[in-house]
């Protein structure tokens, strides 16, 4: 099944699919091993920053093998891409979809930009997903005056076709400093208005709870990075610092598992639907 079917049917139903960031093989193993014991699809996803340090094709090559080897349900997602040219080429690599995010430039270059990766994303059958509004990213500052216009979604929907929407609604990449809170009636706003599923970005250290009503009203995919390469360093620290072990295949497989199940929380946690919650 495409991802544009799982997440319309996911939307119907009332829950997310995860979208999970890996970075090496220990990460996408931890990933496809929650998601094997499951029985749950999962996206897969890799930043910019990600691919110039696997390289395209390796890291392409890596997620498919992965995705066959434990007989998951997955697809390849591009997160983040700053131009036209890095969606084409991770398009040309194979990717299922793809992110174009002109959410930091005016909304009529916006609205370019997002437009020509859909026209060329149409020749391969792919999904693709844009950001509106700003939601940090490292370093940066929150900004409420930056959070998604539900008509400003319209209208960029309608202008651009993409398939899946980032809404900036009080989330932000990274650690937070101290509890988010999220605009959800904003976000009603936003699914009352529009017809294609939302994304939300920063989904590390949202409590279970306000994350569950974010979905219940009108999420459809959960990006979830920070907290998988904290669970892992975390765990390799610990292991590293009591042991002069230096096989790393021996000590790495505890930094995996810690991965594989704080995916598994948060998996259960978004794939719930409703009336499961």
């Amino acid at each position: 099944m495409k991802i544009k079917q799982r997440l319309y049917q996911f939307k119907a139903e009332g829950r997310a699919i995860l979208a999970a960031n890996f970075y090496n093989f220990e990460t996408l193993s931890g990933i496809l091993q929650a998601a094997h014991e499951l029985n749950e699809p999962v996206m897969l996803q890799l930043s910019e920053s990600s691919i110039r340090y696997l390289g395209l094709h390796v890291a392409t090559s890596l997620a498919r093998a992965g995705l066959e080897q434990y007989e998951v349900e997955g697809w390849l997602h591009l997160d983040h891409g700053s131009s036209p040219e890095m969606a084409e080429a991770c398009l040309k690599a194979g990717f299922d979809s793809v992110m174009i995010d002109g959410s930091e430039k005016p909304f009529g270059e916006n609205i370019r930009i997002t437009r020509k990766v859909v026209q060329m994303a149409a020749l391969y059958g792919a999904n693709v997903e844009a950001e509106l509004g700003f939601i940090p990213k490292l370093g940066q500052e929150s900004d409420n005056d930056g959070f998604t216009s539900p008509q400003q979604a319209f209208d960029f929907i309608s202008a651009t076709g993409i398939d899946a929407l980032a809404v900036a609604i009080g989330t932000a990449h990274g650690f937070y400093k101290e509890e988010p809170k999220l605009d959800l009636e904003r976000l009603s706003s936003i699914a009352a208005i529009t017809s294609i599923p939302l994304v939300l970005h920063g989904g590390s250290g949202i409590p279970d709870k306000m994350l569950r009503e974010a979905i219940k009203r009108g999420i459809t995919k959960v990006n979830l990075a920070t907290d998988s390469k904290n669970a892992f360093m975390k765990e390799l620290k610990n292991v590293l610092y009591n042991t002069d072990e230096i096989d790393l295949r021996k000590t790495f497989p505890r930094a995996t598992d810690a991965v594989k199940n704080l995916i598994i929380n948060k998996m259960q946690l978004v794939s719930m639907t409703q009336l499961e919650f």
